[in-house]
C-alpha cells in the first residue's frame, strides 16, 4: 500500500528537504519517524528511493505548526534523518531549514502575510528557542527572488533574517553546561557551550593542524574522526546530555585565527563528518564563543554593545550580528542575528512505500 502526503521541499540555507505541516503526519512519534525515514530513503546509504540527498545537509525534515504559546506564531520541529540508516533525531535545532519555515508558514496561511516585510515569530520545538524570522512580502505575497547571495548556495535569493532571541543554554539550561568556560578532556583544551546548539570547540593547532584544511582533508585525516568522537561522547556526558552515542548533538568545532580581530575560522562537524560550509546555529555558538570571555577562542578584543562576526567556512563566511552585555564574567549575549536564503523548488504530494 502507497501512503501519499502532501510535502513542499525547499532549499533553505545550505540545507535541503521537505517541508510538513505537522497534521500532514501522523500523531504518534514513532509512526511519524518511520515516516520520515521513508519520505527520505533513509535506510539507502544514496538515499534513491526518497527526497533525501545522500548527505546529511539534504536528509532533514522541518515539521510546522501554529504554535501552542502566546508569544509565538508558529512551531517548528527539526527532524535529522539518518543516512544508510532507519534514524531519527530531534535533539538538535537547523538554523538553515529554520530559513525556510517563515515562507512556508506565510504560504500554508499560519501567518498572515504584511506589506513589504513580515516577520514570524516561531518557537523551536527541538531546543525551546525563540527566533524571528524575517521575510520579504511584496505586494502582501512571499518572493523568492533577490540580490542576496550566502556562501556554499549558488546563485541570489531573497534575504530571510534570523534574529535569535534566547538561545543560550536552551538546551542543556545552561551557556557553558559543564560550569567552566574551558575544559580538558583527552589532553585537550575545550570550551562546552550551549548557544543555539551545544556544540564543543577546540583549537586545531592543539589537534597538529593549521585550521584551514578542506573538508575532505580532515574526513581522511589519520585518527582525526576516531580521537573528535571519543572526545564528542565524553564532552555530551559531562554536558548532561547523558549517552550521544545515537545523536548528532553536541556538535564539534575545530577552530582556528580568523583574517582579524572581528572573525574566527571554524571546521564545522555533523558531528562525523566536516560540514561543507557551516551550520547557522553553529555559527551562533562559535561567535558566542568568540565574544566572550574565558573561551578557548576568545577574541583579543572584547567589549559590550553590537559586534559584527565573521565566523569562517570552508565556502566563504556567516556574518553574526551579536549585542553583549555587561563585562568581563558577567558579560552574556543577548541576541544575535544573520542573513539567510531560501526557495522553494516544489509542492506536492509525496507517495511513500508501505
Amino acid at each position: 500500500m502507497t501512503h501519499i502526503i502532501p510535502c513542499v521541499l525547499m532549499r533553505a540555507g545550505t540545507s535541503r528537504g521537505p517541508f510538513f505541516m505537522r497534521d500532514w503526519l501522523p500523531e504518534d512519534s514513532t509512526e511519524r519517524d518511520r515516516m520520515l525515514v521513508k519520505a527520505i530513503g533513509a535506510a539507502d546509504q544514496l538515499q534513491l528511493d526518497g527526497v533525501g540527498g545522500g548527505s546529511t545537509l539534504t536528509s532533514k525534515a522541518a515539521i510546522v505548526s501554529r504554535s501552542l504559546r502566546d508569544d509565538c506564531d508558529v512551531d517548528y520541529l527539526f527532524a535529522q534523518v539518518g543516512v544508510g540508516q532507519p534514524t531519527v533525531d530531534t535533539r538538535p535545532n537547523c538554523g538553515n531549514m529554520l530559513s525556510g519555515v517563515g515562507p512556508f508558514a506565510i504560504e500554508q496561511g499560519l501567518v498572515a502575510a504584511a506589506e513589504g516585510e513580515t516577520t514570524v515569530r516561531v518557537f523551536n520545538v527541538n531546543t525551546g528557542a525563540r527566533i524571528d524570522v524575517t521575510v520579504l512580502t511584496p505586494e502582501g505575497r512571499v518572493t523568492y527572488e533577490g540580490n542576496t547571495r550566502i556562501d556554499g548556495v549558488h546563485g541570489a535569493a531573497a534575504p530571510i533574517r534570523l534574529s535569535f532571541l534566547d538561545a543560550w543554554g536552551a538546551v542543556t539550561g545552561a551557556i557553558f553546561p559543564t560550569g567552566q568556560r574551558t575544559d580538558v578532556i583527552d589532553g585537550l583544551r575545550v570550551s562546552c557551550i550551549d548557544a543555539a546548539m551545544p556544540i564543543v570547540i577546540l583549537q586545531a593547532r592543539d589537534l597538529g593542524l593549521n585550521g584551514r584544511e578542506m573538508p575532505a582533508e580532515l574526513d581522511s585525516h589519520p585518527g582525526l574522526l576516531p580521537r573528535l568522537e571519543l572526545l564528542r561522547l565524553e564532552a555530551g556526558r559531562r554536558m548532561g546530555l547523558g549517552d550521544v552515542s545515537r545523536s548528532v548533538v553536541p556538535k564539534l568545532v575545530i577552530a582556528s585565527e580568523g583574517d582579524d580581530d572581528h572573525s574566527i575560522t571554524s571546521r564545522y562537524f555533523t558531528p562525523w563528518r566536516c560540514h561543507a560550509s557551516h551550520a547557522v546555529t553553529g555559527a551562533i555558538a562559535v561567535a558566542s564563543a568568540f565574544a566572550l570571555p574565558g573561551t578557548v577562542i576568545s577574541s583579543r578584543v572584547l567589549h559590550s554593545g553590537p559586534r559584527l562576526i565573521n565566523v569562517l567556512h570552508p565556502q566563504g563566511r556567516i556574518a553574526v550580528d551579536v549585542h553583549t552585555e555587561g563585562e568581563g564574567p558577567e558579560a552574556q549575549i543577548t541576541r544575535a542575528a544573520l542573513v539567510r536564503t531560501a526557495r522553494k523548488i516544489l509542492q506536492g504530494e509525496l507517495h511513500l512505500a508501505d
